[in-house]
């Protein structure tokens, strides 16, 4: 599983998919969370400003998964 690090104590979800490279504007990431093909933690999420932080695990349908990590 790929880790992606930021580099706040958190971050909101959408801005998350764009930093990851899994959508490239926020318009496709907002697409993605409302259409129920992003889970957080196991849970589908379908709030752009959910936030995430560092030990979530996060998936998008057809693309994969992901942790979040911290960059030191």
């Amino acid at each position: 599983m790929e880790e992606i690090k930021i580099r706040t104590e958190s971050i909101q979800l959408d801005q998350l998919l764009k930093w990851a490279g899994a959508a490239a504007t926020g318009g496709e990431a907002k697409y993605l969370i409302q259409n129920g093909q992003v889970s957080v933690n196991g849970n589908v999420e379908l709030r752009r400003s959910t936030r995430v932080q560092p030990g979530d695990v996060v998936e998008i349908a057809g693309q994969g998964k992901f942790v979040v990590g911290r960059e030191a």
